[in-house]
């Protein structure tokens, strides 16, 4: 039964991979132009340059400050990017004590996540998400580290999309030591053959594919299984099923796609025409610059001369025959002066679709706190499809998987993270670039409606615990800061008697919900 199972995972591994080979040559030209330390599918050695192509370093360098960006845009180190709130279920008169426990529960969430190997793991990740598709490996670690992160380069993961256009398997090569085996995979069965190879040939190199797939035999539960092949043999040493929401320990997320395609685009598919186009002219500018200092020459062939041994450096005394003009330079066609209106049109494109042109000339007056909110603003709006597939590839499926290690370890305690009972609500960065649109339309309306109408038809008008409640909300501020309706309702009753017995103004009572 292994054996037709490996057999038949290998042949959709096969047709799968044959699916990657049609991106891999678009996916090349990006790791040539603008990762070329990175490793690609073409096979290079250990050590070997690979920047031969690279003439201006305006892609290389953005996409760097991209990663970059979309880190500190989305998942900021040492900050608390995502809340868990209640879901549509929970009875209204429970959300309260509910969100609180929930408050306790983020901290926890997020202090692990800053102690762990998130923040380094999560940038690698941005990286290969420029080409427009990245992979995050979760795992359960151990009693010190209780979640390692690993981010698996493109080359090294297959990836197929189910009924949904949900990537729902991922199949991983893995080159290992036959020794490492047994240490990887603790819960592996050996066939002998591999027994042999482990024991007569520990150092040898043996490949193993991962694969990681959703099964659909059950509706509205979410189960996978994940099996573990030796390719050499065709044999499985491990087949476990993970059920539950976060079970799948592999996550692929990708920055937009073709209808139909399985592997996303990202923005440097989008500029790699105007990187190229750079390339070439910083190429064609190094060559002028050449022909401009060394020259082009000509001479009378008498004999004398031996074009092989002529140096061209200063105090070079060339010998010619008499009655001869001897080397003689040629004039070039012309300049190059025009490689300056391409290539500053070409690297404010390459900047503009890498979304690095957001804080303007460093040179200039430094960009105030309310400017560099409202450019936020604006990379929010300009991302805004590719944050919206990252919130539900990406932000939701991560936390999810750690929560899923965190209540298998019996470190936490709380419902189901699938949005009916606890949802996840991003307050990143650039999630709240929207909801500080949101405060600027509320505050806007109460300082109209109260210098037209004046402060009482406001306070008739709106119910000003609701506003402040809707406010902390958009802010951010957690939920263990606001008081719960019960005590809310104490302090007012408190508030009513204390007017009565003339020890509190009227219009204290009002400000207090009365």
């Amino acid at each position: 039964m292994h054996e037709k199972t490996a057999e038949m995972m290998m042949q959709k591994y096969e047709k799968a991979l044959a699916v990657r080979r049609e991106f891999e040559e678009l996916y090349d030209e990006i790791f040539e132009y603008c990762l070329p330390q990175r490793q690609g599918f073409k096979n290079y050695s250990a050590g070997q340059r690979r920047d031969d192509k690279i003439f201006d370093e305006t892609a290389v360098v953005g996409i760097q400050e991209f990663a970059s960006r979309l880190q500190s845009g989305l998942t900021p180190n040492f900050a608390r990017w995502a809340d868990f709130v209640t879901g549509q279920e929970v009875p209204e008169e429970e959300k309260d004590d509910i969100n609180n426990a929930l408050d306790e529960v983020t901290d926890y969430v997020f202090e692990v996540l800053q102690t762990s190997n998130f923040a380094q793991e999560i940038h690698e990740c941005f990286i290969d998400l420029a080409l427009g598709t990245a992979v995050l490996c979760i795992m359960e670690g151990d009693a010190v580290n209780p979640i390692r992160f690993q981010s698996i380069p493109l080359p090294h993961v297959v990836l197929d999309t189910g009924p949904d256009g949900m990537v729902d398997h991922v199949y991983r090569e893995r080159m290992m030591k036959n020794e490492d085996i047994i240490i990887a995979y603790p819960n592996a069965i050996l066939s002998p053959n591999i027994a042999n190879r482990i024991q007569n040939n520990p150092e040898a190199q043996t490949k193993i594919l991962e694969v990681s797939c959703k099964l659909y035999d059950k509706p509205n539960e979410e189960r996978y299984s994940y099996m573990v092949i030796d390719v050499a043999d065709k044999v499985m040493i491990m087949q476990e099923t993970y059920e539950g929401v976060g079970s799948n320990p592999f996550i692929a997320f990708r920055w937009s796609k073709a209808s139909g395609e399985v592997y996303g685009r990202g923005p440097a598919v989008n500029a790699l025409s105007a990187i190229k186009t750079t390339n070439l002219t910083i190429e064609l500018v190094l060559e002028n610059a050449q022909m401009a200092i060394s020259g082009i020459y000509q001479i009378d062939d008498d004999g004398v001369i031996n074009v092989d041994t002529i140096n061209l450096l200063p105090g070079t005394v060339i010998p010619k025959a008499p009655n001869t003009q001897g080397l003689q330079p040629i004039r070039t066609a012309g300049s190059f002066d025009v490689a300056n209106l391409v290539l500053n049109d070409m690297r404010n494109n390459i900047k503009r679709a890498l979304y690095n042109d957001m804080l303007g000339d460093p040179n200039r007056t430094p960009a105030s706190a309310t400017e560099v909110a409202e450019r936020m603003a604006d990379l929010s709006r300009k991302i805004g499809s590719a944050f919206g597939r990252l919130q539900a590839e990406m932000v939701q499926p991560v936390l999810q998987r750690v929560v899923y290690i965190l209540k298998k370890q019996g470190r936490i305690e709380m419902p189901t993270v699938n949005g009916r009972e606890v949802k996840i609500r991003s307050v990143s960065p650039l999630a709240q670039a929207q909801s500080n649109q949101d405060i600027v339309s509320v505050n806007r309306f109460l300082q109209t409606v109260s210098g037209t109408f004046g402060p009482e038809i406001l306070n008739v008008l709106i119910s000003s615990e609701e506003t402040a409640l809707y406010l902390a909300k958009k802010f951010g501020v957690p939920d263990k800061l606001i008081r719960d309706a019960d005590e809310r309702q104490q302090l007012v009753e408190m508030a009513q008697q204390m007017q009565q017995q003339g020890g509190l103004p009227q219009n204290a009572t009002e400000a207090l919900g009365g």
